[in-house]
């Protein structure tokens, strides 16, 4: 196991160094710490023997399909298959993956933890529990106990059940959005409290995030949304820009209209800030939910105890400070 930056001390090459060293065969990560290595390109892989590898792992967060095929193809040398583990810490394992270590892999797909686990029994339904069909995007929700499930919050059964059990009774509500596709593969698309109601359309961060991501300019993107008198929510975006492009001043303006043709006006940010770093844990996950609250010029809720750098909130907070002296100075 290796705890520590990635990135740090350059070159951003630590983790193919360390399974180059150490023959590793498998690499179990976050969708986010791959995107941060993609960053640099592929120069830092291909100074290393990544041969040993068999099997690539993800973790944390759904990976989106521009990351997927770059650990692929640039990692696994498009022979790995990637393992997207789709889980809880209160699932107490895997709950929807591909299935290796059982012989059933089925064929991949970038983007998608594919299929449930044995004796796992989700399904995705609407806001009043009816199940949705394939391609409708919904609530995932379990119908059956499993093996590693867990039985209470400790010192607190009513919460307990409150949050996992009266949300849709008789079922375990897990707070993700998803969708089905038709061929039966599962799309994890963040959390159930991180889609935006942007005039009445239900749209989820993930997508957004994922659009911004399959383009080359963009390394990484965080997606929240903003309270709107008109629309009800707005969405904001905040980028980091590969080095290649850093100093593109029409960047944002592509991005914009990239959105705009591939999913449509609805989906196109009111805000779109720049930064060179975005607020994560230790382990590499980003903390969407301290990017809104420093933007929106609130104290982050909830424990930051694993923020790895504190500078990424400085930075956003200047990104919002410029935003709105230019706003004031158009108007």
């Amino acid at each position: 196991m290796y705890e520590g930056s990635i990135t740090y001390p350059a070159p951003p090459d630590r983790l193919w160094e360390i399974v180059e060293r150490y023959r590793v065969n498998i690499l179990y990560t976050s969708p986010t710490a791959i995107r941060t290595l993609m960053r640099y390109g592929e120069k830092y892989p291909k100074m290393h023997d990544l041969s040993s590898l068999k099997t690539l792992g993800t973790v944390g967060e759904p990976i989106n399909p521009a990351a997927w095929k770059w650990y692929y193809e640039n990692i696994g040398g498009s022979r790995c298959p990637i393992i997207d583990t789709y889980w809880q810490t209160e699932t107490g394992g895997f709950m929807i993956s591909p299935q290796l270590g059982l012989g059933l892999v089925p064929p991949l797909k970038p983007g998608s933890a594919t299929f449930p686990m044995p004796g796992v029994d989700p399904v995705v339904v609407d806001e009043s529990g009816r199940e949705l069909p394939p391609e409708q995007k919904g609530y995932i929700i379990y119908r059956r106990p499993w093996p590693g499930m867990f039985l209470t919050l400790y010192r607190d059964p009513e919460r307990f059940k409150k949050v996992y059990f009266e949300r849709f009774p008789g079922n375990y509500f897990c707070g993700d959005y998803c969708v089905k596709d038709k061929d039966g593969y599962y799309w994890l698309l963040g959390r159930a409290d991180e889609v935006l109601n942007v005039s009445g359309h239900r749209l989820g961060t993930i997508e957004v995030e994922d659009a911004l991501i399959s383009y080359k300019e963009v390394a990484e993107a965080a997606v929240f949304g903003r309270p709107d008198p008109v629309k009800g929510e707005v969405i904001v975006a905040f980028v980091v820009i590969k080095d290649e492009f850093a100093h593109d001043r029409d960047v944002v303006q592509r991005i914009r209209k990239r959105i705009r043709e591939d999913l449509g006006p609805i989906y196109v940010p009111e805000e779109i800030h720049v930064v060179t770093k975005l607020p994560k844990t230790r382990s590499g996950k980003i903390m969407r939910r301290v990017v809104k609250a420093v933007a929106l010029g609130q104290l982050p809720g909830g424990d930051i105890s694993t923020l790895e750098d504190s500078a990424s909130v400085e930075e956003i907070k200047t990104a919002i400070e410029e935003f709105r002296r230019q706003a004031q100075s158009a108007s």
